[in-house]
């Protein structure tokens, strides 16, 4: 066994694999691009296997690459809890840390407590990135992701947060100049504001089909956030999350 294995050249590996360009990846991971292709290279000859494919465009896996991939990521996973299993309470976490949300929640829920976790943990730079879609961890687009459903694929680790309420909102005003409803009969003379379909990120955001039957929005609005401005203004009558629409 003549040839030495790198676990940095795996870790060049995964940073190209996600970012798909070489430049993007090695700035992902702090070196020059130059180091990342001789480390690409080594691992390859390595291996005897040709991992990507060059294109314009960028990287893209060869079938070679496909199947290294689950593996490599397996190996990281035990490499990082090397370390989380040495973390002492007492001193606290620390690096960074992103996590990825649907818009809602990251806003109305994560930011009004994510200052105490920063508290907490001084020495943890934390990223929260709350927008209407979903987010691959094995691409490293966030290291903790939060969904509406579990995960189909991939050797994630999830477990359930919790359940939210969903409720028919309208704003005073528009409930003062058309009517409150008084049953689902009544729903038919009113205004709706939902989801543009295209832009629906989840079918768990298909609210209509399932509390509505048969009713369709005459607004569309492609986040629930602007949804719920737009209700509030007196737009319509629109389902929004409790946990968000409560608080006006």
């Amino acid at each position: 066994m003549g040839t030495t294995h790198r676990w940095d050249d795996l870790q060049a590996f995964l940073a190209v694999a996600r970012a798909g360009r070489l430049t993007e990846a090695a700035r992902a991971i702090g070196v020059e691009h130059t180091t990342l292709s001789r480390r690409i290279t080594r691992l390859e000859t390595a291996l005897g296997a040709k991992l990507f494919d060059r294109r314009p465009t960028g990287y893209g896996l060869s079938a070679e690459g496909e199947r290294l991939l689950p593996r490599a990521e397996e190996i990281e996973r035990e490499a990082l809890s090397i370390w989380l299993d040495r973390v002492d309470p007492a001193v606290g976490l620390t690096g960074s840390v992103r996590i990825g949300a649907p818009e809602a929640f990251g806003t109305f829920c994560l930011a009004e407590r994510i200052g105490d976790l920063s508290a907490l943990h001084p020495g943890l730079s934390i990223e929260l990135v709350a927008t209407p879609r979903a987010f691959s961890l094995s691409k490293r687009e966030a290291d903790l992701a939060i969904g509406l459903t579990r995960p189909a694929t991939g050797r994630l680790r999830a477990r359930k947060l919790g359940y939210y309420e969903l409720g028919l909102y309208g704003a005073p005003a528009y409930i003062e100049h058309h009517g409150r409803p008084e049953g689902q009969a009544d729903l038919q003379r009113h205004r709706f504001i939902g989801y543009i379909d295209e832009l629906v990120f989840s079918p768990e955001l298909d609210y209509f089909t399932a509390a509505l039957p048969g009713l369709q929005p005459t607004i569309r609005i492609s986040n629930v956030i602007t949804q719920m401005t737009a209700t509030r203004s007196g737009a319509g009558l629109c389902i929004l999350p409790c946990f968000m629409a409560d608080k006006h």
